[in-house]
């Protein structure tokens, strides 16, 4: 993989392709910033931790932070609140965070020190936020089957992958399994997204790797990372053929920690969803 940017981010996280823009958004949580880069590369920087976007139109994102949902406006920089999220808890962030085929946006959060058990993973949709998983450590790996049918997340301390299935609506629906075991290799599943085929290629913390599991959850091959920390993947480019990564320079002394690379997938992603508000 090539350097795509690089900043180095202290834990960079949330990449998301806008696909009318032709633009990648990515964050610095722990820096609370979040840039963009297509044909000119833009940064912003806030007052708390910012996690992950999803987009509504052309100049709107839907971005988490520790505090809430809200409604970002790209040429002005100014944000709405939609919704709070945990905002009178001050033990947590958001985290990963990604829109869904139906037009949802799902969002973890997890503790500020990674405290056991004080996260959760949420759902917003049309104007309603539902929690549906709690105790959860480190919420990661939100991503979606093609058909919208299969939801997938992650608790990063329990070292496995799960998905459960999804109504027409979106809605988690029937009993949550496990999709990925990576105990036995002791691997650490980050974020995740889902290629146009329905395989889930994984961020692997502190593995210098993506690894991508069929629809079985069969390991199928893995693209190598220039940099121990991956966090999270994204497909993009003109044709959603083109893999985005962020990484993480916390506690890691090499040169490019923290920077957020490209390359070719070998596959076509999916084009990321529109976030209906």
């Amino acid at each position: 993989m090539q350097v795509f940017d690089d900043t180095v981010c202290t834990l960079g996280e949330g990449p998301m392709w806008h696909p009318e823009r032709g633009e990648l958004f990515w964050f610095d949580i722990l820096g609370k910033r979040m840039f963009a880069k297509g044909a000119q590369r833009r940064e912003w920087v806030f007052d708390e931790h910012v996690s992950a976007c999803g987009w509504v139109d052309r100049d709107t994102l839907l971005m988490a932070s520790a505090s809430g949902l809200w409604r970002f406006d790209i040429p002005t920089g100014d944000r709405e609140l939609v919704t709070a999220l945990e905002a009178g808890n001050p033990v947590t962030r958001s985290n990963d965070g990604r829109a869904d085929p139906q037009g949802g946006f799902w969002i973890g959060t997890m503790g500020l020190n990674a405290e056991p058990y004080a996260g959760a993973i949420y759902r917003f949709y049309r104007g309603e936020l539902r929690q549906f998983f709690d105790r959860i450590t480190i919420s990661n790996a939100i991503c979606f089957a093609p058909d919208g049918t299969r939801a997938y997340f992650a608790d990063t301390f329990s070292q496995q992958i799960q998905t459960v299935g999804l109504d027409a609506h979106g809605w988690p629906a029937g009993e949550v399994e496990v999709f990925v075991d990576l105990r036995a290799d002791d691997l650490n599943p980050d974020g995740a997204v889902v290629d146009a085929d329905g395989a889930v290629w994984s961020a692997q913390w502190g593995a210098s790797r993506i690894a991508c599991y069929g629809p079985d959850g069969s390991f199928l091959r893995a693209i190598e990372v220039p940099t121990s920390q991956a966090s999270c993947p994204a497909f993009g480019g003109h044709d959603a053929t083109t893999l985005f990564v962020t990484t993480a320079a916390v506690g890691v002394q090499d040169t490019n920690a923290g920077k957020t690379f490209y390359g070719p997938a070998g596959v076509t992603g999916q084009r990321e969803h529109q976030v209906i508000l």
